[in-house]
C-alpha cells in the first residue's frame, strides 16, 4: 500500500475505476482515495474499509507520524458535533476548482477526507451530482453523513463524454459490487438533480437489490424546467460570449444568501457589508464557466434531457424506498410540483418540501441533510430497520435549532427537576437517576404530552444521556403534510419510538434508558378536571418486562399545565358540536386504539386535540421518586403476587409525587414568568433559576 501511496503523491484524486468485475472480491469502492485537503498544501488521504477493515492515515511520509484507526466507533455520543457549517459554499468552490485542475481520465469515485471514519456496520452512500459533475455537492453535509455513512462521491470530469448508458451502467457496476460485498446492507444512491435521474434508472434496472433512493430536486421534469429551452441559446452562443452565460445562470440555481448563511456553527453573517464580502470571495460566478465550457454544457444539458425521459419510462420498475426532497423557491426546475407527481407514480415514495429554498439546496442554509434521512426514517444499517439499534443520538446542532435548546421555551417552561436519593432524600437535578441501564422511568402524562421535551433536554444536558420515549404508533404514521410533522420529527430526532411490548424489550436488553406512560392518550388528552389524574390500566403490562432484564423503575411525577393552558373545550364538548363530531369521527377513522378490549376509561382512547387558551407561564415541576431495584428479582417472574404489589407500587408512588409537587409549588417564590424573567436578567442564567427548597 506505502508503494501505491508514493507513486500518486502529486494528484489530487486517485481515480477509482467503477468497472472492477465481481470475482474482486477483496476490491471495494471504499478502498484507496485521495484528496487533497484545501486548508494545506500537505496532501492527506483516508483509506476506509478495505474487506470489513478501517485505517486512517495523515501526512504520509513514512512510518514516523503515522496514526492509524483499528477500531472504528462503535456508537455516537448524544450532542455529538456534525461538524454543520464548518464547510461551506466557498469549500465546494476551491474543491471543485482543485478537481478539474489536469482532469483526465474517466468518471471515478472519491471520499471526501472531511467524511473521516464511520460508525461500524455503516451502510454506504453513493453522491450522483447534478449538471456540474463535480462530486462535491456534499461539502456543507460531509462530516455529519461521514459519521453514519461510508460516503463515495461520483466525480465526472469537465472534458469526459461518456454517454448516458456508460454513466449508468458505473453506477449500476458499483452498486453491484458493493452488494456483492456485502449483500445484507442497503445501498443508498443520493441523486441531485440531474444525479436524480441516474439513481432512478438504476434502481429501475435492479429492483432485486436493496437501493434506498435520496432525490435532490430531480431533473425529471426537466421538458417543464427553465433549463429546456437553455440547449438551443447555448448551441447558438457565439464562443466570445459565453463567458456571459455563468452570471445568467446562477440566479436560477438557488438562493445565494442562503448559501452565503451557512457558516461556522451555523451562525451566519452579522451584517450586509460581510454577506457581500462573502458573495464576493466565493467566486461561483467566475468558476461556473470552468466548471462547465460551453461544449460541456452542450453535451450535459444533452445527457439531462437523455436521462430524465430514459428515467420517466421506468418509474413502474422501480421498487425501492424513496425519499424526495424539494425546494419550494427552485427557479431552473419545477421540484416542488415533480415531487408530488412522483409521489403518485413511485411505490414507496416520501416528500419533503423545503418552502424557502433554491435548487442547489444542499449548498444552502437551513437544510440539514441527515436530519431529514433520520425524521423520514429512513436510515438503517441492514435489511431490516430497527427502530432501537438504528436511532442514531442528537447531534448539538439539532438540539440547538430545536425548541428544546431555545432560551424563550426553558424560560416559558421554567422546568424544575427533581429527584430521589437511595436514602430518600429528595435534590434538585437528577442526581437521584442511575448512571447505568436498562433504565424504565414511569409517569403520569401531562396534557398533549407538554411534558416531554423538558424532560428529554435535561437528561442530555446533565446526564448526556439519549432518553427514548415510548408514543403512539399513529403518530409515526401521519402524512407527510399534516401540521403536527414538525412537532412529531422533534420527537424523533430525540429518541421517541412507536410503544410496544416488541420495542420495550429491545431497549431494556440495550440497557437503554425509557420513558413509559401507562395512560397513553387517556391521560395525555385528559378532559377538564382530570389534571394530574392517573388512567393506568389494571394489568401490570411493564412490569414483567421490567423484572426480567433487572431494570430500575423510577415513578415520575409531574405537574404545571394548569399553569400554561386552559382547556376550553375537550373532547366530550366537542362530541356535542355536530360538525367537529364529525371531524373527531372521521380523525379516528381506522385508527389503531392501542387500549382497545380494555374496560374502564383506559379503554376511551380517540385521538383529538382540545381546544386551549394559552395562560401567563407558571412553572412545571418534575419529581423522579427513589429508584426501585429489580435486579436480582428475577427469579420471581412467574409471581402475580409480586409483580401486582410492585406495579400498585409504582403507581402509588406517581401518585405520592404528584401530590408532593402540587403542595410544595406554593412555596416557589419562582413560580411565576414574570419572576424568572426578573431573576434571569439579574443573574444570567437559565439553568440556576431557583425553586421550593425540597
Amino acid at each position: 500500500m506505502k508503494s501505491s501511496i508514493a507513486l500518486l503523491m502529486n494528484t489530487s484524486i486517485v481515480p477509482l475505476s467503477p468497472l472492477f468485475t465481481l470475482n474482486k472480491n477483496l476490491i471495494s469502492l471504499r478502498s484507496h482515495v485521495l484528496v487533497k485537503s484545501v486548508s494545506s498544501d500537505v496532501l492527506s488521504w483516508a483509506s476506509v474499509s478495505i474487506n470489513g477493515a478501517s485505517s486512517v492515515n495523515k501526512n504520509d511520509t513514512g512510518d514516523e507520524g503515522k496514526t492509524s484507526i483499528q477500531n472504528v466507533l462503535e456508537e455516537l455520543e448524544p450532542l455529538w458535533d456534525d461538524g454543520y457549517g464548518t464547510q461551506t459554499a466557498k469549500d465546494y468552490a476551491y474543491i471543485a476548482m482543485d478537481l478539474i485542475k489536469n482532469d483526465g481520465g474517466p468518471p471515478r469515485w472519491f471520499c471526501p477526507i472531511a467524511c473521516g471514519i464511520p460508525l461500524k456496520d455503516s451502510p454506504i452512500l453513493l453522491y450522483i451530482p447534478g449538471i456540474d459533475g463535480t462530486g462535491t455537492g456534499l461539502v456543507v453535509h460531509e462530516k455529519a453523513l461521514g459519521k453514519v455513512f461510508h460516503v463515495q462521491c461520483l466525480h465526472i470530469p469537465v472534458h469526459d463524454r461518456t454517454p448516458l448508458e456508460g454513466l449508468i451502467q458505473i453506477v449500476e457496476e458499483t452498486v453491484k459490487i458493493e452488494h456483492n460485498l456485502s449483500p445484507n446492507k442497503p445501498i443508498y444512491l443520493l441523486g441531485e438533480s440531474f444525479g436524480g435521474t441516474l439513481a432512478l434508472s438504476v434502481a429501475a434496472r435492479n429492483p432485486t437489490i436493496d437501493l434506498i433512493l435520496i432525490l435532490v430536486n430531480p431533473a425529471t421534469s426537466y421538458e417543464r424546467s427553465q433549463v429546456h429551452p437553455l440547449l438551443p441559446l447555448v448551441r447558438a452562443l457565439p464562443e466570445k460570449h459565453y463567458g456571459m452565460l455563468p452570471y445568467v445562470i446562477p440566479p436560477l440555481l438557488g438562493d445565494f444568501v442562503k448559501v452565503a448563511m451557512v457558516q461556522i456553527d451555523g451562525n451566519g453573517v452579522n451584517d450586509l457589508s460581510s454577506l457581500w464580502k462573502f458573495l464576493y470571495n466565493l467566486s461561483l460566478l467566475s468558476i461556473m464557466a470552468k466548471i462547465l465550457p460551453q461544449e460541456t454544457l452542450k453535451w450535459r444539458l444533452k445527457l439531462v434531457e437523455s436521462a430524465a425521459a430514459y428515467a420517466n419510462s421506468r418509474l413502474h420498475a422501480i421498487t425501492a424506498p424513496v425519499l424526495v426532497l424539494a425546494s419550494g423557491k427552485d427557479n431552473l426546475v419545477p421540484s416542488k410540483n415533480e415531487a408530488q407527481r412522483l409521489s403518485r407514480f413511485l411505490k414507496h415514495c416520501n416528500v419533503r418540501v423545503f418552502e424557502e429554498n433554491g435548487h442547489t439546496i444542499l449548498l444552502e442554509n437551513g437544510v440539514n441533510l441527515l436530519s431529514t434521512i433520520k425524521t423520514s426514517q429512513m436510515y438503517r444499517r441492514f435489511s431490516k430497520h430497527d427502530v432501537v439499534n438504528d436511532f442514531l443520538p442528537p447531534s448539538m446542532r439539532e438540539f440547538k435549532n430545536s425548541p428544546m435548546g431555545s432560551w424563550w421555551n426553558r424560560l416559558y417552561m421554567g422546568a424544575a427537576m427533581f429527584s430521589t436519593m437511595e436514602d430518600g432524600k429528595i435534590v434538585r437535578g437528577l442526581a437521584g437517576i442511575p448512571d447505568e441501564g436498562p433504565v424504565l422511568i414511569v409517569g403520569n402524562h401531562m396534557l398533549c404530552g407538554f411534558d416531554i421535551f423538558p424532560i428529554i433536554s435535561e437528561f442530555l444536558r446533565e446526564k448526556k444521556v439519549k432518553l427514548h420515549g415510548l408514543a403512539h404508533p399513529q403518530f409515526f404514521q401521519l402524512d407527510e403534510q399534516h401540521f403536527m410533522i414538525p412537532i412529531i420529527d422533534i420527537l424523533k430526532l430525540f429518541g421517541a419510538i412507536p410503544v410496544s411490548g416488541k420495542n420495550l424489550f429491545k431497549l431494556l436488553a440495550t440497557k437503554s434508558y425509557t420513558l413509559l406512560y401507562p395512560g397513553g392518550l387517556r391521560e395525555a388528552l385528559h378532559r377538564k378536571g382530570e389534571a394530574a389524574k392517573l388512567f393506568w390500566p389494571e394489568k401490570q403490562e411493564f412490569v414483567r418486562m421490567a423484572v426480567k432484564f433487572g431494570a430500575t423503575i423510577i415513578p415520575l411525577g409531574v405537574v404545571g399545565e394548569d399553569d400554561i393552558s386552559q382547556i376550553i373545550l375537550d373532547y366530550n364538548e366537542m362530541k356535542r358540536i355536530p360538525f367537529i363530531n364529525q371531524m373527531l369521527n372521521d380523525l379516528n377513522q381506522g385508527k389503531t386504539n392501542l387500549r382497545e378490549g380494555m374496560v374502564g376509561e383506559i379503554a376511551n382512547q380517540p385521538l383529538h386535540l382540545p381546544i386551549l387558551s394559552p395562560k401567563l407561564p407558571g412553572r412545571l415541576y418534575y419529581l423522579f421518586g427513589k429508584p426501585i431495584r429489580t435486579k436480582g428479582k428475577e427469579n420471581m417472574l412467574d409471581d402475580k403476587e409480586y409483580l401486582r404489589k410492585l406495579y400498585l407500587q409504582i403507581k402509588y408512588e406517581v401518585e405520592k409525587n404528584v401530590a408532593y409537587l402540587l403542595m410544595k409549588r406554593e412555596e416557589d417564590p419562582y413560580r411565576g414568568l414574570v419572576e424568572r424573567l426578573v431573576w434571569l436578567t439579574t443573574m444570567g442564567s437559565l439553568d440556576q433559576i431557583p425553586s421550593f427548597e425540597p
